[in-house]
């Protein structure tokens, strides 16, 4: 199962994260920016050059990426060829690839998507973020794509961002709410795929930025590994973060995308880095999350 190797990765670094990486020209520092045209190939050049830079400064460290498509999207063929290029280099570096695409759609669209991310190695993705508001029949093609090439998937759950209570958190005439509902789902979807460390390989996306439901969900999903976004810039704390870990100190991967990509620029580094130093200070950030993350997990 692709979330035992996952697990096994995070054993070995100690560390449950994983770098979000959001191409935006306006994050790349001047000192990349400087070595190509300002025309949308030499944007893409640079953005590409930037994710190298950031995940040669964290391969060692940190488990994954998580690359997040709308942006290479945004900058057209150009830009999906970089997505292919960034998913590669980090496969060669040893990391795993969580593309945070968030698809969902009737069964044979669904299908189309899996066989582009999950089917063809075009981009060397290792799980992939769906959204189940389709239900089973937006879901299956997925997970059956995940058995047939030893993937995995991070279904969103309970999101991060504010207005995820406006439909999340809605009651149905059973009493459950519709997050719940999902995880339930969640876990029957996944039930064929459990590995070693009683994790299954169709994991759940939970956000940072709501604990009690984080903490509900991680006794409701006792099989589900979640993804974890909304730390740092989103203003998701560590300490309710090791809500989502179980008693072996395992169940889940931290996103941090902003936080990392411009640590250079963050009050904490950027007197002792900078822009010229920006991998450096993303390393410097990457450390000081892992260790306040993992403190926070060992104390719980």
């Amino acid at each position: 199962m692709i979330i035992d190797s996952l697990i096994d990765k995070i054993i070995q670094m100690n560390n449950p994260t994983v770098m979000g990486l959001d191409p935006r020209y306006e994050f790349i520092p001047d000192e990349i920016k400087n070595n190509y045209k300002d025309t949308n190939e030499g944007i893409c050049q640079a953005c590409l050059a930037f994710n190298q830079k950031l995940i040669d400064s964290v391969c060692d460290i940190i488990p994954a990426i998580k690359p997040q498509a709308a942006f290479y999207e945004a900058l057209g063929l150009e830009g999906m060829k970089i997505l292919k290029e960034t998913c590669q280099y980090a496969k060669e570096k040893g990391m795993f690839v969580i593309l945070d695409a968030k698809r969902g759609d009737i069964g044979s669209t669904s299908k189309a998507y899996a066989k582009a991310y999950l089917e063809d190695e075009e981009y060397a993705v290792d799980f992939l973020t769906v959204n189940p508001y389709l239900g089973s029949d937006g879901i299956l093609p997925f997970v059956e794509a995940c058995e047939k090439n030893q993937k995995g998937l991070f279904i969103l759950v309970k999101t991060s961002n504010p207005s995820s209570d406006e439909l999340q958190n809605l009651k149905l005439e059973n009493g459950k709410t519709v997050y719940e509902t999902v995880g339930n789902l969640t876990e029957e979807w996944g039930k064929n795929f459990i590995g070693k460390y009683g994790y299954s390989s169709i994991c759940a996306v939970v956000g940072a930025t709501h604990p009690a439901e984080l903490k509900e969900l991680r006794q409701k999903m006792p099989h589900t590994f979640f993804l974890i976004p909304g730390y740092g810039a989103q203003g998701g704390k560590a300490e309710d973060i090791a809500l989502a870990f179980d008693e072996n100190k395992m169940g889940g991967i931290v996103n941090a995308s902003r936080s990392l990509m411009l640590a250079y620029n963050s009050d904490l580094w950027k007197e002792s880095y900078g822009a010229k130093k920006f991998a450096e200070a993303t390393r410097a950030e990457a450390i000081r999350m892992r260790d306040e993350i993992v403190n926070c997990i060992q104390e719980k």
